[in-house]
Formats: structure tokens, sequence, C-alpha cells
């Protein structure tokens, strides 16, 4: 079920920004009741123009590297997620070409991480200065929610995406496909 709605928001990706959109707004209009919701709406959609053509940006990127549709590149992503290793060379050869392009991307990740941890703290600093318990409550519990899933997540993709690179350079040698499963955290037989 959950794998079928990322799939689906992976597919429409304006599907995915209305979600977020609206998220968004709710959780403002809970940090600073009694704003109209039109306002914090409209408020919301023009501060994220830049991030959307950024992941639009990513997107075309990626379906340039894979040479591939959306659909191609969300059934590629299934398969990174599942630890699955495309059968035909040339799906193969589209996944090392997305592999390669998302691990050069996120080599800096760790400083980026940094970055927006300091940015979000400032905010809360500033907000628990200026601003009343409920704002810095509210800004405090983002930080550690964002960062938190900004490390978890990204740890867990950068797992997948050299877990598929071992998977690609063993098949090229053995010049069939490498089935290893992607092993679970917490479990014995873990890679490091």
């Amino acid at each position: 079920m959950i794998a079928r709605f990322s799939d689906t928001l992976a597919r429409h990706f304006w599907l995915q920004m209305t979600l977020s959109w609206l998220l968004t707004t709710a959780l403002l209009l809970l940090i600073y009741p009694g704003r109209s919701l039109p306002g914090v709406l409209a408020r919301v959609v023009a501060t994220s123009v830049g991030g959307i053509v950024i992941v639009l940006r990513q997107r075309s990127r990626e379906k340039r590297a894979a040479n591939s549709s959306t659909d191609g590149l969300v059934a590629l992503n299934k398969q990174l997620r599942e630890g699955e290793l495309p059968a035909e060379p040339e799906r193969r050869q589209a996944m090392r070409e997305l592999v390669d392009l998302r691990l050069h991307r996120s080599r800096h990740r760790w400083w980026a991480v940094a970055f927006l941890f300091l940015l979000f703290a400032g905010i809360t600093a500033l907000t628990a200065t200026t601003g009343g318990l409920r704002q810095t409550i509210g800004f405090a519990a983002v930080t550690v929610v964002f960062v938190g899933w900004l490390i978890i997540g990204g740890n867990l993709w950068q797992r997948r995406l050299h877990h598929m690179r071992d998977l690609l350079d063993g098949a090229a040698e053995s010049g069939g496909p490498a089935v290893r499963p992607l092993t679970t955290p917490g479990s014995s037989d873990r890679r490091d």
C-alpha cells in the first residue's frame, strides 16, 4: 500500500507538491493560529518556486541519465528500493547511470545536512527571542523531525545506492546478474 502510494507520488510530481503545500500550510496554521488559510497557502506556494525548479531539473537530469521516461524512472527507483538488479543489459546501464548520478550529487550531503541544521536551529533560536512559546516549540519540532528525516532517509538511500553499485559491479564481472539481497538494519549479516 505504501509502496503503491510512493510510486503514485513519484509519477505525479504535482500531486506530490500539492500534498506538500497542504501539509506545510496546516503546520504553519498550527504554529501561527489566526492567520488566513488562503494567505498562508499563497505564501507557501510562492516560497516553494525555487525548490520546484530544482526538483524538476533533477528529475530531468535523472531521466536523461537513465535514458528513460517518468514511468521508467519510477520502475528503476522501485528496483533500487528493493535491491533488485535489472535483468536487461540496457536497463542495467540505465541503473548504473542513475546510481552514479545520485552518488555524485550526494557527495557533499553531510555539509548540506550541517548547513540545514544550523539554518533551522538559527530560525528556532530567533523565533525563541522574538516569538511565543508555541512558535518556538513548533520550529524546534520541525527542526528535529526534518533533520532527523534527512539523516535517516539519506543514510538509507546511500546504503541502497552503494548496494546497487556493488550488484552492478558484480554483474559486470561475472557477466550475469548478481543477486544479493539488501540486508535490513539490525540483521546479523549486515555489510559495512
